[in-house]
């Protein structure tokens, strides 16, 4: 820049002299004097354009990277057991009740079918359950709930627990919302896997001729007994009815009918008989599938009689109240 503005006083010091005008030492002086400002002038840092800044995925990432992004807090989830494939809570309260999976009534309920409405009833000491196809009624102490009128056996009976939840086997529970129950060995989980969402009716499960016969029969021979000798009874008419071997009858009436099996049957007398309360829950707990562990495979039960058949010929498998069972 400099050499420029110097070049320009001389051309136009040089146009002067051609032209003629002045003294010629004295412009050459004055020519000098501007060349030196020119060389002593403080040199002017040059212009630069403004650069524009394009961010780069590459700066992207290294920003995010940088955030510092809290730590998502850890669900409270219990993943030993699942419905459809999801965790429950761990307010769900899994336990272990004599060999039997123990849930919250209210939490699983609540997992199964989310617009379960659950209701404590301090007077009775029950909890009800209700969607819209399902009615669910369990009392605490009961060895039983209540499901659309069937009864869902639980041997160790509705709990509850330390925390005042109330308790009760999750097959139980599971079947009362008609899902299905699994366990997968290789992951070590409970799989629940949701159904209808409700069990089918009493009236439409129990066939009325059924429940006649064996609530009379359970109430003539075992009426005074706990529900488990009740139940123990009715156990024994099942196992008949449902034996292949072709040695009795395959329905209730039959069995109870046939010769020389149950004297309480003669003469019309069962037919007439009315049974108390507890004998037809024991016919209702039996024909839904509930299980007395110690009778599950008897077939004959006596009054501790030593000259009875069964006393004679058969081992006995367990004693319940006022009866032996015999396998």
């Amino acid at each position: 820049m400099k050499r420029k503005l110097l070049a320009l006083l001389l051309s136009g010091l040089a146009i002067i002299l051609l032209m003629g005008a002045g003294d010629p030492a004295v412009l050459a002086a004055e020519v000098e004097a501007i060349a030196d400002s020119v060389r002593t002038e403080e040199p002017v840092a040059p212009v630069e354009e403004p650069v524009e800044l394009i961010e780069t995925q590459d700066s992207i990432d290294n920003e995010q990277e940088a955030e510092v992004i809290p730590e998502q807090p850890v669900q409270n989830l219990d993943r030993i057991l699942l419905v459809d494939g999801q965790p429950v809570p761990k307010t769900a309260a899994r336990t272990t009740i004599g060999g039997m999976t123990y849930v919250s009534l209210k939490v699983m309920s609540q997992q199964l079918d989310t617009t379960s409405q659950v209701e404590w009833d301090a007077q009775s000491n029950s909890v009800t359950v209700t969607t819209e196809g399902l009615v669910l009624t369990a009392k605490i102490g009961q060895k039983y709930m209540i499901a659309n009128g069937r009864y869902l056996y639980m041997p160790e009976g509705v709990i509850m627990s330390q925390n005042n939840q109330a308790m009760v086997s999750l097959d139980a529970l599971v079947k009362a919302f008609d899902a299905h129950l699994g366990w997968d060995g290789e992951t070590g989980t409970f799989v629940v896997t949701r159904g209808s969402g409700a069990i089918e009716s009493a009236e439409a499960f129990y066939r009325e001729d059924d429940l006649f016969w064996l609530s009379r029969v359970i109430y003539a021979e075992s009426g005074n007994q706990v529900l488990e000798g009740k139940m123990g009874v009715g156990i024994v008419v099942l196992n008949r009815v449902n034996d292949k071997s072709g040695v009795w009858p395959d329905s209730v009436k039959g069995v109870i009918a046939q010769r020389n099996q149950f004297s309480t049957y003669k003469n019309g007398r069962l037919a007439n008989r009315t049974p108390n309360a507890e004998s037809v829950v024991a016919a209702k707990l039996v024909l839904d599938g509930g299980i007395v562990e110690e009778v599950k495979n008897a077939f004959f039960f006596d009054t501790f009689r030593n000259n009875s058949w069964a006393a004679r010929n058969k081992a006995v498998i367990a004693a319940i109240g006022g009866h032996r069972f015999y396998g």
